[in-house]
């Protein structure tokens, strides 16, 4: 196991950014490069990355980056989990209204990953993904908080 280490006399760096961009319907968007690029900005070579997405019928998640079909299935899992076309209360805007706020409350809207050397601290088959819940294109807003020294 690697140690990883920093001294304490140093202090506490923070750094925030808004990141905006579309997504092109139901689907995983991989959003790893973009939030790297903020933790470089930042400076911070050990401490902590903190991704909140400011949306609830989108989600974020660590996933398989590397055998598309991981993500093709989750797709599919989750489409027959939570199916669209029921008659749900909640349908102001559309019959996938409210199956995407369903499928963000069974996953998340932040994720905290560990920075070391001004790298995210993914995993080799990991990517992190903006997961789109809704049919059609949406402007989504992430905020990427980098703490530490």
């Amino acid at each position: 196991m690697t140690s990883f280490s920093s001294p304490a006399t140093q202090p506490m760096n923070f750094y925030q950014k808004g990141l905006r961009f579309s997504t092109s319907g139901k689907t995983l968007h991989n959003i790893t490069s973009q939030v790297q690029e903020v933790v470089s900005e930042s400076g911070i070579e050990v401490g902590m990355c903190h991704v909140f997405l400011r949306h609830t019928s989108a989600s974020l998640v660590i996933q398989e980056n590397a055998d598309p079909d991981v993500l093709r299935d989750l797709e599919n899992f989750f489409a027959e989990l939570v199916p669209e076309g029921r008659h749900y209360i909640h349908s102001a805007e559309g019959s996938d209204d409210m199956p995407a706020h369903i499928r963000t409350a069974l996953t998340h809207s932040s994720e905290n990953i560990p920075v070391n050397r001004g790298r995210l601290m993914l995993g080799t088959w990991q990517g992190l993904y903006v997961w789109e819940h809704r049919q059609r294109r949406h402007q989504r807003e992430l905020v990427v908080h980098v703490m530490g020294r």
